[in-house]
């Protein structure tokens, strides 16, 4: 019955699949080769494959008498992440929706996609230097660290839009070419908006990022720009007033729930109001202008007629200058002073009766100076770096106080990944030696080793860091902390282990954090740190099976245990199970769809202050869910695909007939959604 169902399923999507080969003009990208090499013909008939390094190199010539080849008028396109030397290539799989939606499985939110959202899995801090603690909204943004630097033969775009229940939307824009060889930009922009199930619930995040890379002609100089902005407008309801009027819904609508914030009157489920009375509004925007000059040995390739320049640096000089502006404002312009003092015991002052404004703002100049030298002229991977920087600091407190503040650092670095891709090594360290942060450091490192081809990879690692409390815990801050103090600096040591083996689609790893002067909050205002030192440990796995031959198990596994006093709570167990169909039907069709299922076991999840935006240390409330079952349908026909998803199927109620309130709370009074429809549209294109 299962394979006559996947039948008539595929058929239907045969239809489709004529439809758009027959609309489409598809350029294909190029195949990923083992090593990092990417192949492809050019349109003269020659073949070409680039190196790990990018640089281009001649592989087996074609007989001129062969049939023309299905690349000849391909796309090249490949990328590499900022501050990272190896090449990768765009990912077309359709299998896990997480690659497409930015939300990780491990994440909670507080019930709408755009509200604060936290890991289920122990995750603090590891940064030396400046912080300002407020990181509910970090899963939406974009980061530096995930930033890609494109190359491309041809102009590429890709398009995405989403909508889900209640207006959710999610709009994406994605572009990037070569205007020359030497010289790409690329253009990145994100807009998400999700009026939430409940009252004073609307949240939006609006993300744009801009990229350029130059290499002059002669290939000494070389430089990149990064422009980040993101924008993160949550609404903040305090939770429910009482999570049993749910069973007594008049109209079946949760949006009839009261709410500890906001004023009813002026809550809304407008999918075009991104206009936040009560809750957070962060801004920040991030400039990076990096430029180098190098010192090396001049080479060339000759690819028949044609005779390629090339440059191998043995010694660079880099300059790096990082501009940042943030913004993190928490405000009530209808404020309540009743609902205050009634839920949170917090009395407001007398200036903030009317409205409640707590704002803290950042201006931050780093210039960064470092010297490079590469041992090996034909390996830019392996490199050692040494480097000083000066920072600038401004703070203003409510738009009124401000102060300014410096930091002066060293660091260092060591890559080496080997020419043979055995060895992949990864060492860095960091030391603030005077100002604002003097005393931090970081340090870092990574061993790598292939043990074969069929036997895997394994990884060990080593990471300390000792940091200043995130500035949330400083008296100087103007959110209302109670406790203000000049808490010790954290330390912080993490002991990880990974084995993988790609053939078997397998992979085990373990983490063991050892950790003192944990800086933590355990109620709404109030700032503590832990005075014992504790231990962390977390292990997880993850296989792919192949059950027949279009079924396959993915399955992920998470194991954490606390030893000692430690002030952190997080589930013991976590895992994520994908039993789907799935396949190449009809040369073009790819299909993937099943059920997901997660689940954690129970615990008492923190709460949650919106003031601070702060996930606080509590003991009163332990969650008892049901596993969150998840239907999905994914398809990719050449460069389009489409998701298609019904989640929280499990929240179905047989005892009022065939509702979905039976809600799961994530944390106190914050209830989950009911039966939630998503569907996805992402299509990329080649110029």
């Amino acid at each position: 019955m299962g394979m006559k169902l996947s039948e008539l399923i595929l058929k239907l999507l045969f239809l489709v699949s004529v439809w758009v080969t027959a609309c489409e003009v598809h350029a294909q990208v190029a195949p990923y080769r083992p090593g990092g090499q990417t192949d492809y013909q050019s349109a003269s008939g020659q073949n070409y494959s680039y190196d790990r390094n990018g640089v281009p190199i001649k592989t087996k010539k074609q007989d001129s008498l062969q049939h023309r080849d299905r690349y000849a008028d391909s796309i090249t396109i490949f990328y590499r992440y900022y501050d990272s030397t190896r090449l990768r290539t765009i990912d077309s799989s359709i299998n896990d929706f997480t690659t497409r939606f930015p939300q990780p499985y491990w994440y909670n939110t507080l019930g709408n996609f755009g509200t604060a959202a936290q890991s289920l899995l122990f995750s603090p801090i590891m940064k030396a230097g400046w912080d300002e603690g407020l990181h509910q909204y970090d899963m939406y943004n974009f980061t530096l660290e995930n930033t890609k630097l494109y190359q491309t033969t041809r102009p590429y775009t890709e398009l995405a839009y989403l909508l889900g229940n209640k207006a959710e939307q999610l709009v994406q824009i994605t572009h990037t070419q070569n205007k020359r060889s030497n010289f790409n930009f690329s253009f990145e922009y994100r807009f998400t908006n999700a009026p939430g199930v409940y009252k004073t619930q609307n949240a939006s995040n609006n993300n744009l990022r801009v990229t350029t890379h130059y290499q002059s002609p002669n290939k000494r100089y070389e430089s990149f720009l990064i422009f980040i902005t993101n924008k993160n407008a949550s609404s903040e309801n305090g939770g429910l007033r009482n999570p049993k009027d749910l069973d007594s819904l008049s109209f079946n609508n949760p949006f009839e729930v009261n709410t500890r914030l906001g004023t009813a009157s002026i809550a809304t489920t407008n999918p075009f109001n991104t206009t936040v009375n009560t809750g957070n509004i962060y801004k920040q925007n991030t400039f990076l202008y990096r430029h180098q000059y190098d010192f090396g040995q001049k080479d060339s390739i000759v690819l028949d007629t044609i005779t390629r320049k090339l440059f191998y640096a043995r010694f660079r000089l880099q300059h790096t200058i990082t501009i940042n502006t943030n913004s993190y404002n928490f405000r009530d312009v209808n404020a309540d002073s009743t609902l205050y003092s009634t839920y949170f015991n917090y009395s407001l002052p007398s200036s903030l009766i009317d409205t409640v404004n707590f704002k803290d703002a950042w201006s931050i100049v780093t210039n960064e100076f470092s010297l490079i030298s590469f041992p090996d002229k034909k390996n830019q991977s392996q490199f050692l770096k040494v480097g000083a920087a000066y920072q600038n600091l401004k703070a203003t407190f409510a738009d009124t106080s401000s102060n300014r503040f410096h930091n002066i650092y060293l660091l260092g670095e060591y890559r080496n990944r080997t020419r043979n891709q055995v060895w992949d090594v990864d060492a860095t360290g960091q030391l603030y030696m005077n100002g604002m942060n003097a005393g931090d450091y970081a340090a870092y490192i990574s061993l790598k080793r292939q043990l074969g081809k069929k036997i895997g990879n394994l990884q060990l690692g080593f990471q300390n860091v000792n940091r200043t409390p995130s500035f949330i815990f400083d008296p100087m801050t103007n959110f209302p902390v109670n406790n203000k103090t000049y808490f010790k600096k954290e330390n912080l040591t993490r002991l990880f282990a990974a084995y993988e083996n790609p053939r078997a689609s397998f992979r085990l790893a373990g983490e063991y954090y050892l950790v003192s002067n944990y800086a933590y909050f355990d109620s709404f205002f109030v700032a503590k740190q832990a005075s014992t030192l504790f231990n962390f440990l977390h292990i997880s796995a993850e296989k792919k099976f192949r059950l027949a031959r279009y079924w396959n198990w993915y399955t992920e596994v998470h194991l954490q245990q606390i030893t000692g006093d430690a002030p952190v709570h997080v589930p013991f167990f976590l895992t994520r199970n994908r039993i789907a169909f799935e396949g190449n039907f009809y040369t073009n069709l790819f299909l993937s769809t099943g059920l997901e299922i997660r689940y954690f076991t129970n615990y008492q999840a923190d709460g949650y202050s919106p003031m601070n935006g702060q996930f606080y240390y509590q003991n009163d409330f332990t969650t008892a869910n049901t596993p969150d079952v998840n239907f999905f349908f994914d398809v990719r026909i050449k460069s389009f695909k489409a998701f298609v998803r019904f989640e929280n199927l499990n929240t179905l109620n047989t005892a009022k007939g065939f509702t979905f309130d039976k809600y799961n709370f994530n944390r106190a009074l914050y209830p989950s959604q009911g039966l939630w429809f998503r569907f996805g549209l992402w299509w990329n294109f080649v110029n």
